[in-house]
């Protein structure tokens, strides 16, 4: 087994109440997967086999946690798995699974990882397009800088200036939003221009 120096001064950094957590994790993932390797992935201690996540781990102000990178596809008789990671907040040993049950959830997040692909995101239809407001084309129609802002704009850029008079629950603020959407295309600006980094 070689020792990750990162994941030492991990370990050695953390809270005194979770470091023998972190270690026990680190312990039982060794024993288990005497081939594992230990790396940092989003600036937590994670052990991969062939280079595939199994087990990531991370020790916070108040608690620890253990995440399963396929977790949602394990097993366990742990009253919190689900919850964060898959023991919820840990805060010590005794909150972790004994032994046996740790060892079979690194065996099987191991075969996971090795053997199947990770699940696939379930894909959305896309929006349908925005409706143009009447007012707001009748507007656009007197401003052509303006319209020709919109039309230049990406969809994403257009979705964003027409969702948003639509929202419009008032008369008063619709029109409001259309005399200010008409200034802001005149000038070249995207809705959101006011937080856009200059």
């Amino acid at each position: 087994m070689s020792r990750e120096p990162r994941i030492d001064a991990y370990i050695a950094k953390a809270q005194p109440f979770a470091r023998p957590i972190l270690e026990k994790a680190r312990e039982r993932v060794h024993a288990v997967l005497p081939d594992a390797e230990e790396t940092i992935k989003w600036s937590m201690p994670a052990y991969t086999v062939s280079g595939k996540i199994v087990l990531i781990t991370a020790a916070f102000k108040a608690h620890a946690a253990l995440n399963f990178w396929r977790g949602q596809e394990l097993e366990s008789s742990h009253s919190s798995v689900g919850a964060m990671g898959q023991f919820g907040k840990i805060r010590s040993l005794d909150e972790l699974p004994n032994d046996d049950e740790l060892d079979r959830l690194i065996r099987e997040a191991a075969e996971l990882a090795a053997s199947a692909p990770a699940p696939r995101k379930v894909k959305h239809a896309p929006k349908p397009p925005p409706q143009l407001n009447a007012d707001f084309a009748a507007a656009l129609d007197k401003a052509p800088l303006a319209k020709a802002s919109l039309e230049a704009f990406p969809p994403s850029a257009g979705r964003e200036y027409l969702e948003w008079i639509a929202e419009a629950k008032q008369d008063a603020t619709r029109q409001k939003r259309i005399a200010d959407a008409i200034e802001w295309l005149s000038e070249g600006k995207r809705r959101n221009w006011k937080y856009e980094s200059c």
